[in-house]
């Protein structure tokens, strides 16, 4: 491997630093997406909307305190805040959830593009390293030609690697964030409308008083 790497010139270090980054982004998510799908508690967030259908709140906050469930976080912040705005609450908390999800996506999604552009850099510098070989030395010494298409095929290859490797975790990554944005969109709605039914009750018992 290290003769390989030294026989693919110089691009080949700034492609070791993109494939570092890489597995470091990589390894990075994974563990965060395990430990918040273990961190998920779906029986609660149920059982915090059943509470909330009786305007139970304080009962709520109570069952939900310590959660690290993020569906729970977002549905206490519209809580707290239900008297003034609980949908803008609820989209500011949900939107520093997708910051927190979407964290080193970028950086990702650049190694992606910026892999195989350095792979195509060492093949143009290989081939021309080959054809100034060729211009001093003639046909007589092949194999000093050879070694500059070397240097061209195993940075390509290692930049197109670095690129192929790298688009299935990122996919994974990105269905992970759209499908918990599903999910607080789903809880969020749920708990608005669970809201504006009580508030209607109390307005209708209010009308009914009079």
């Amino acid at each position: 491997m290290l003769e390989i790497f030294l026989s693919g010139g110089p691009v080949m270090y700034p492609l070791l630093v993109c494939s570092i980054i890489v597995m470091t982004v990589i390894i990075e998510r994974i563990i965060f997406w395990v430990r918040v799908n273990m961190q998920r508690n779906r029986p609660l967030v149920d059982e915090a909307l059943e509470l909330c259908r009786t305007g139970d709140w304080g009962s709520v906050r109570e069952k939900a305190t310590g959660s690290k469930d993020y569906i729970i976080r977002i549905l206490i912040t519209g809580i707290l805040h239900r008297e003034f705005s609980m949908t803008k609450a609820m989209e500011s908390a949900g939107a520093e959830e997708m910051k927190r999800m979407r964290r080193y996506m970028g950086a990702l999604d650049t190694m992606i593009t910026v892999a195989p552009l350095l792979g195509i850099f060492g093949t143009v510098l290989g081939i021309i390293t080959s054809f100034d070989v060729l211009g001093t030395t003639g046909i007589e010494h092949p194999e000093a030609v050879t070694a500059g298409i070397a240097q061209a095929l195993i940075t390509t290859a290692t930049g197109l690697g670095i690129a192929i490797l790298s688009v299935f975790p990122y996919n994974y990554f990105n269905s992970q964030v759209e499908n918990a944005a599903l999910s607080i969109e789903k809880y969020a709605t749920s708990l608005e409308i669970v809201y504006e039914k009580l508030l209607q009750g109390s307005t209708t018992q209010k009308g009914n008083l009079k």
